[in-house]
């Protein structure tokens, strides 16, 4: 008889959600080659064009979510991001939406992983919703609109990220 030596972590299962939704991307184009043929074929010319500029984008948002998992440790973050943290909770969520660039999408990987060690919905909702203010182009928006504008609506956005993410936390309790 083998010695249990502490609990074993079961095996992750495929997904096969992507690969469901390729084949029918797939079908979708075969089924319309055959209905419109010149249509279908300039269509898939622009997706892989827009693939095609794409790749790199990808390749970089891979390799820098590497390394911000490979820094950061998603168990400690949570436990900053988790049911006890309180206003600094909301602090970091609302400064990390704040100062993240790049596509939404880049961000899913990551935060699917912090919600699996406790981060909090509300502090999702609050993320998502504070990338609305765009740092780098906050210096154009003071140019076009002036400052009291652009420090207003900056701060309203903030204060309807921190309510937005209140609120999803409302509803889920």
């Amino acid at each position: 008889m083998a010695a249990v030596t502490g609990p074993q972590k079961a095996p992750r299962r495929f997904r096969w959600r992507g690969v469901k939704f390729l084949s029918g991307v797939i079908v979708l184009y075969l089924a319309l080659y055959f209905w419109r043929e010149e249509q279908t074929m300039e269509a898939l010319r622009t997706s892989l064009g827009v693939l095609a500029e794409i790749v790199p984008i990808l390749f970089v948002v891979v390799f820098i979510a590497g390394a911000i998992h490979y820094w950061l440790d998603p168990k400690k973050l949570a436990r900053h991001l988790g049911e006890e943290a309180g206003w600094h909770g909301w602090l970091i969520a609302l400064g990390a939406g704040i100062l993240s660039h790049g596509p939404m999408y880049a961000w899913y990987p990551m935060i699917e992983d912090l919600r699996r060690h406790g981060l909090r919905d509300g502090y999702i909702a609050a993320f998502f919703y504070a990338r609305a203010v765009k740092v780098p182009l906050l210096p154009i928006m003071v140019h076009y609109f002036g400052w009291p504008f652009t420090l207003f609506l900056s701060l309203y956005i903030v204060l309807a990220a921190w309510i937005q993410g209140w609120i999803v936390e409302k509803v889920e309790s």
